[in-house]
């Protein structure tokens, strides 16, 4: 299994320096590479292979001085990412979308470059943790986790961000086969998500949003600020950082929050039922598109999918389409606007939250997927949750989880 690993890199002045230096030697590379794509096609017709142009950086050595001064195998990245980036412009161009060609990289844009299968080791010098690379030296790392004993370090990413910051990303290959998903199911939840309760689950838990309004007036404010600096001057750039730092912030609550609620449902159950929801679709309605992509559902669902496989869990995206309609109970589908939050089912009487309704519908639809599920002419029969819990998303930051499981079981066990 592969995995990243990410680490935040405390280099000297002199080592801030030669990574700047190093990052935009890569980019010059690349927008260097890029112009020869363009010069290949007028003249021979088509593009070239990617060996093609990894053959012209020893000549390009003869006369470019400052290449030699970068590890080889980092030059020989760059043109592959060129490649990579030819290969999306493709893809998008298959599936009908408008592109054009690749755009020359300002300084701004390019703000990483890789270390592949060799020139870098994470060591241990006068007690502390060093990132060493080629031609660079030995960088300081914060190593807040571990790295398993058995892992095989395959790369390495150093970046630099809007921040100024540097950090690194490990790819790490780990030599084990996930766990088997179980034949029986006996813990199974359905979830639906939501922009007023996060997650909405089938075990009766409303998991309240994240609350971000200070964060984002923050943002806010700070760019307003941005926006009365003369453009390059020394406040200008002053004030563009602590601009970044509000993204930054922003982002990294957010990506905890959905990382520690992924995490729970992928532990705690056999089968994790949710919606296949095109977020992306979603995005382009006029109305109610900031709260989407505050939401961040497509990273949520993302993080549920390959912890879901890390854990040995089931994990099963059904189709969204009737699922806040029909109704659980009975199947009987019933128009409701989005203003009313309670499903009232007209034919049996049902009544309950109108995403807890959604979520058991997720659930079973999930369950006719891997074969444990009722056929589609039989009404679902099963014990629907007769109230839910409110859980406020400060629970499953300091917690790690809706429910205070692990948090009772130490106490007992202390």
């Amino acid at each position: 299994m592969y995995y990243a690993y990410k680490y935040r890199l405390e280099p000297s002045d002199a080592h801030r320096e030669e990574l700047d230096r190093h990052r935009d030697i890569c980019r010059q590379v690349y927008n260097h590479f890029r112009k020869r794509l363009g010069e290949y096609r007028e003249n021979h017709g088509e593009l070239p292979s990617m060996t093609t142009l990894r053959s012209e950086l020893p000549d390009l050595k003869e006369w470019w001085d400052d290449l030699s001064d970068v590890y080889s195998r980092t030059l020989q990245v760059v043109v592959e990412r060129l490649f990579d980036n030819l290969k999306g412009l493709s893809k998008l161009k298959e599936n009908g979308y408008g592109v054009g060609q690749l755009k020359w990289k300002p300084p701004r844009e390019y703000r990483s470059f890789t270390y592949s299968q060799c020139g870098f080791e994470l060591d241990k010098k006068g007690g502390h943790a060093v990132l060493s690379l080629s031609k660079i030296g030995d960088i300081p790392i914060r190593l807040h986790r571990n790295i398993p004993d058995d892992a095989q370090l395959k790369q390495v990413t150093v970046k630099k961000e809007p921040t100024g910051k540097w950090f690194a990303t490990f790819g790490v290959e780990v030599d084990r086969e996930p766990p088997e998903k179980p034949d029986e199911l006996t813990d199974v939840v359905g979830i639906d998500v939501g922009i007023l309760k996060y997650a909405h689950d089938t075990d009766g838990h409303a998991v309240e949003s994240l609350n971000l309004s200070d964060e984002r007036k923050r943002l806010e404010r700070e760019q307003r600020k941005l926006s009365r600096k003369q453009h390059g001057s020394a406040n200008y750039e002053r004030q563009r950082r602590r601009v970044a730092e509000c993204y930054a912030d922003l982002r990294r609550k957010r990506r905890d929050f959905l990382h520690k609620l992924s995490n729970y449902y992928a532990r705690e159950y056999d089968l994790v039922a949710v919606e296949d929801l095109n977020v992306k679709g979603m995005m382009e309605s006029p109305s109610n598109s900031r709260n989407t992509a505050s939401a961040a559902w497509r990273t949520f669902l993302s993080l549920l999918e390959y912890k879901c496989e890390r854990e040995g869990t089931h994990f099963v995206a059904v189709n969204p389409r009737g699922t806040t309609k029909e109704c659980a109970s009975c199947g009987v589908s019933t128009e409701k606007p989005l203003w009313v939050r309670e499903h009232s089912c007209p034919a049996c009487g049902f009544e309950v939250d109108r995403d807890a309704n959604a979520a058991w519908n997720i659930l079973s639809r999930g369950l006719q997927d891997v074969g444990m599920g009722y056929s589609e002419s039989t009404p679902v029969e099963t014990a629907l949750p007769t109230g839910t819990t409110s859980v406020p998303a400060k629970r499953v930051v300091e917690a790690g989880s809706p429910t205070l499981k692990n948090r009772a079981a130490s106490a007992a066990s202390e």
